[in-house]
């Protein structure tokens, strides 16, 4: 799901490497989430403005049979200030989202779009402060993961250093093995040429390290 997500906000571009492990699945759920209720409230915003333009278009409409039918009036026949006027009026009863053109009406919208403002810069602040939170795991997240990455390849340096080192002292003991089986045979083999000329044979090497023992 978060995949998902993260593949429909780059699009065609590259989604930037990062571990993926439980702590930063979870704060990349959380910002998936804060991102999909954004849109949603957009998209509602976009439904509702809709249907209130398509509301005050008709609410135009009687105020111009209106006028027609009752004062003898039409649009074209008022002069320039009124229409500019008219069309204020009608501009910020559309913005202000009100049921009529009326001065109560008027005030209560602004009532309510000054608490609907303070309620939505207290969310976002409160989304801000999230996002805060969430970056900061993730940058923590990263920095944790960049210094196990430091230590494994400190850890990897050393056991190469040791494997050496013991390769080296197996090289070394199996030279000093066949340097001393060398010797033996040599020693060996010169006392059988001793013995041939008459050595006596309790003067051997083996037989003196024998005697020593």
């Amino acid at each position: 799901q978060v995949m998902l997500w993260l593949k429909r906000i780059y699009g065609d571009q590259p989604i930037p490497e990062y571990e993926v492990n439980e702590k930063t699945v979870d704060i990349l759920y959380d910002l998936m989430e804060c991102n999909e209720a954004t849109d949603r409230d957009v998209s509602l915003l976009i439904e509702e403005m809709k249907h209130q333009e398509t509301k005050y278009k008709e609410q135009a409409q009687e105020i111009e049979e209106l006028l027609r039918e009752g004062l003898g009036l039409s649009l074209s026949s008022l002069s320039d200030e009124a229409t500019k006027c008219l069309n204020e009026v009608v501009e910020s009863a559309m913005a202000l989202e009100t049921g009529d053109t009326s001065l109560t009406s008027f005030f209560c919208a602004i009532n309510n779009r000054s608490w609907e403002l303070f309620e939505k810069e207290s969310e976002n602040r409160e989304m801000e402060h999230k996002w805060n939170i969430g970056n900061k795991k993730l940058l923590s997240a990263l920095a944790l993961e960049k210094q196990l990455q430091e230590d494994i390849k400190k850890v990897e340096e050393r056991q190469r250093a040791e494997k050496a080192k013991i390769e080296s002292r197996a090289e070394n003991l199996n030279f000093l093995r066949r340097k001393s089986l060398e010797l033996k045979i040599r020693i060996r083999n010169a006392e059988e040429e001793l013995i041939a000329r008459g050595l006596d044979k309790t003067l051997t090497h083996e037989a003196l390290v024998k005697f020593s023992e």
